[in-house]
């Protein structure tokens, strides 16, 4: 018997109109998941009350880089109560161990950031355990296969807040969405208006971040700026 060559699934061009092909099945209408900014003080707590009072935000992911976890612990104590006080989810970015010790309702996990069952193992079965899938339909598979709550793809488009080694097209969330019912998020780039095309692609959780936090009149407004591609206007 000829062995057969491995077939990468992501190597294989994805058919833009694929999730046409199939009746629309419900799924809850699209959400915010705001992302902080790359780095924060003791204001922030104020910038985040306002942008979580200005309209319907399902999650805040605390996403801080280059500091101590004793440094960002001190810093999110505020932030979880806000959360906690809206019944926003609070995520931590990166560290299961830190999301553990503050609390937290979930973590998020770069590829590199742990495996999703010992997440689930350390933070319980009510967790929300959220996996950073790129652009691949392997990674996500996989990652579903493991218990994630929610994969994220991205980046749809240019981002200041991180390096873009990956782009993703409005298509993967098509195909996600109709072959799976385990949520995902669009991430990269995102504004209130360019995310029409994910909105209608499928995308469960539009996650932004410099869109809100540096909206010109501030981040109230810029939450509410989404409010007419979510269909909450």
């Amino acid at each position: 018997m000829n062995d057969l060559p491995e077939i990468d699934d992501d190597a294989l061009k994805l058919d833009p109109a694929f999730a046409d092909q199939f009746e629309p099945q419900f799924r809850p209408a699209c959400q915010l998941y705001l992302i902080s900014p790359p780095a924060i003080d003791d204001g922030f707590a104020a910038q985040l009350e306002a942008a979580l009072d200005a309209g319907p935000v399902a999650a805040f992911q605390l996403r801080l880089k280059g500091i101590d976890d004793h440094r960002i612990a001190a810093l999110a104590g505020p932030l979880v109560e806000i959360c906690r006080a809206r019944e926003v989810a609070f995520i931590v970015n990166d560290s299961i161990g830190l999301a553990k010790r503050l609390g937290a309702d979930g973590v998020h996990l770069g590829q590199d950031d742990g495996d999703p069952r010992d997440a689930r193992e350390q933070l319980g079965k009510e967790a929300q355990i959220g996996v950073t899938c790129h652009d691949s339909r392997h990674l996500a598979m996989e990652a579903g296969e493991r218990g994630a709550d929610y994969v994220a793809f991205g980046a749809f488009f240019p981002t200041t807040t991180k390096t873009v080694e990956h782009v993703a097209e409005p298509a993967l969330l098509g195909w996600w969405t109709t072959v799976f019912e385990t949520p995902c998020v669009a991430v990269g780039g995102i504004t209130a208006d360019n995310a029409a095309p994910l909105v209608a692609a499928g995308a469960d959780f539009l996650a932004v971040s410099s869109a809100v936090w540096g909206h010109p009149d501030g981040p109230a407004a810029g939450v509410r700026a989404f409010a007419g591609v979510l269909g909450q206007g």
